[in-house]
């Protein structure tokens, strides 16, 4: 049996402990598919509050841009970065024993503001206890050489990761879902990062509108050639209130079933050189605001149940 190289594998080894992302949802973030830099709407797919679970409560009137010049709400992010690192350090130290902690910037692009910010923020994050690094989520299309300079010199003392949505190497994709880049772009910002000495988590999803199996594990293949360190992999599933919904509700996309996910994500892996840090191989949501397909909506545990059992067949460890 062949064993998956795990993200918490990887920092066990290199930490000699247990090492838990702190997930982090900033206000004043956004995107530029959404304030209309390069679209507006944002991703078809994208309500951030199902995916970040602190973002509901984080929320400005303020949206900061690359070429923001001022700043008044910074002392207030600063603050929300403190609060949500010293609440999760909290309740993973007392449920888990956990001692030591990456802060994830999840929700939106956290690499979309001015760096006089972005410097403020990553360094509060790293300046409480325990944090050993950080992993920042971003956009191919809205990251600075400055940004990737400091996160390069930061990642001589510190566990540094970027992670770049990559969702699909088809420009027909990237268009249907309005993501406002192309494919080129991302190759060239995982280019541009990898130079820098960087670290490079790259997220795919699983079942986009009008994409095959076939189209699915070329994406992983030409993510893997790109050089990526680690990867992502998540079924797309329908929340209430997103354009994805309403093509849903019209009965204009089909949500990828659970057999036909498993079996693309276990193809993947198999394609997957052995050095890649797997991140995760699936998602879901437990809320009401789930609309399909179902199976997104069970226990993380049933899901990795199946897909352990899965994998297993095939020869793989997870």
């Amino acid at each position: 049996m062949q064993k998956i190289r795990t993200f918490g594998s990887y920092l066990k080894d290199k930490y000699g402990q247990s090492v838990k992302k702190i997930p982090l949802a900033v206000g004043g973030f956004t995107c530029p598919n959404i304030d209309g830099t390069v679209a507006k709407g944002g991703c078809t797919f994208c309500l951030n509050d199902s995916f970040s679970p602190n973002l509901a409560k984080n929320r400005d009137k303020i949206f900061l841009n690359l070429n923001s010049t001022k700043n008044p709400i910074l002392n207030k992010q600063k603050a929300q970065v403190i609060e949500q690192i010293k609440a999760d350090k909290l309740e993973f130290r007392s449920k888990l024993g956990i001692k030591k902690y990456i802060a994830y910037f999840q929700a939106f692009t956290n690499t979309y503001a001015p760096f006089d910010t972005l410097k403020e923020l990553y360094d509060t994050a790293l300046n409480q206890k325990d944090i050993i690094g950080l992993s920042i989520g971003t956009r191919s299309d809205s990251i600075e050489d400055k940004t990737l300079e400091y996160l390069s010199e930061l990642s001589k003392t510190k566990e540094i990761w970027i992670e770049f949505g990559i969702q699909s190497t088809f420009d027909e994709t990237l268009k249907k879902i309005n993501r406002g880049h192309s494919v080129e772009n991302v190759k060239e910002a995982i280019k541009k990062a990898k130079s820098y000495g960087l670290n490079v988590c790259g997220h795919l999803i699983y079942g986009l509108p009008n994409e095959t199996k076939d189209m699915m594990l070329q994406s992983a293949k030409e993510s893997f050639d790109m050089g990526i360190d680690s990867v992502k992999f998540h079924p797309l599933y329908v929340v209430k209130n997103t354009i994805l919904a309403n093509e849903y509700n019209r009965g204009e996309f089909k949500p990828i079933t659970m057999d036909d996910y498993i079996e693309v994500l276990c193809d993947s892996i198999e394609i997957m050189p052995k050095e890649i840090i797997v991140q995760r191989v699936s998602a879901g949501i437990d809320d009401e605001t789930l609309l399909a397909p179902a199976w997104c909506g069970e226990s993380k545990n049933y899901q990795m149940d199946k897909i352990r059992e899965a994998l297993r067949r095939r020869g793989y460890v997870y």
